[in-house]
C-alpha cells in the first residue's frame, strides 16, 4: 500500500501545475480583453485551490480514522504528537485543522481561534482590517483564509510530518 502523503504529494503537484498553467493563460487573456468570462475563470481556479486544500485535509482525517481505528483522527493524531513531544508540530497541525474548518464552515469557533492567535500563524487569515486579497483584485473569492500554493504545500508538509511521527510512535500504522 502506498503512503497517503506520497499520493497526496503527486496529486497536489499535478493539480497545482495544471491550475497555474490555466491561470497564466487566462490572466494573459484578461489583460488583453478584460472579459467577465476571464475574471470568472480566474475566480474558479482560486476556488479550485480552496477545494483541493479542504478535500486533501478532510480525506487525511478519514485516513487517520481508519488507520488509527478511532472516531476522531485529528484528535488521536494530536494526542500521539503530544506523547511524542512534538508540541510545535501539534500546534501547526491544529492551526491547519482550524484553517480548513474556517474554509468549510466560515465565521465561527475555528475562525475566531485563528484570529486570536493571528500573530503566530504561518498563513494569512482575513480580518475586517486585513483582507486576504488586495483591493481591486477581481480574481479574489471569499474564504477567510488565503489559499495559495504556499498554503497548500504547507498543509501537505504537515500531513507528511504528522504521518511520519505517527509511524515512529505506532509501528503498525500505515501512513
Amino acid at each position: 500500500m502506498h503512503q497517503f502523503h506520497e499520493i497526496a504529494l503527486r496529486c497536489t503537484h499535478f493539480s497545482l501545475m495544471k491550475i497555474n498553467e490555466a491561470y497564466e493563460i487566462i490572466a494573459a487573456d484578461l489583460s488583453e480583453t478584460g472579459s467577465t468570462s476571464s475574471v470568472k475563470s480566474l475566480q474558479a481556479l482560486n476556488l479550485q485551490k480552496m477545494i483541493h486544500a479542504v478535500g486533501m485535509f478532510s480525506i487525511f482525517e478519514a485516513h487517520l480514522q481508519r488507520r488509527l481505528n478511532c472516531g476522531n483522527g485529528f484528535k488521536e493524531a494530536e494526542s500521539i504528537l503530544e506523547q511524542a513531544g512534538q508540541q510545535a508540530l501539534k500546534e501547526d497541525f491544529h492551526n491547519c485543522y482550524l484553517a480548513i474548518n474556517a474554509l468549510k464552515h466560515g465565521d465561527g469557533a475555528s475562525y475566531n481561534n485563528l484570529v486570536s492567535n493571528i500573530n503566530t500563524l504561518t498563513f494569512v487569515v482575513e480580518t475586517p482590517t486585513a483582507p486576504i486579497f488586495e483591493v481591486g483584485d477581481v480574481t479574489g473569492i471569499e474564504g477567510l483564509i488565503k489559499v495559495d500554493d504556499t498554503f497548500i504545500k504547507n498543509c501537505l508538509e504537515l500531513i507528511k510530518q504528522v504521518s511520519e511521527c505517527i509511524e515512529t510512535q505506532r509501528p503498525d500504522f500505515v501512513a
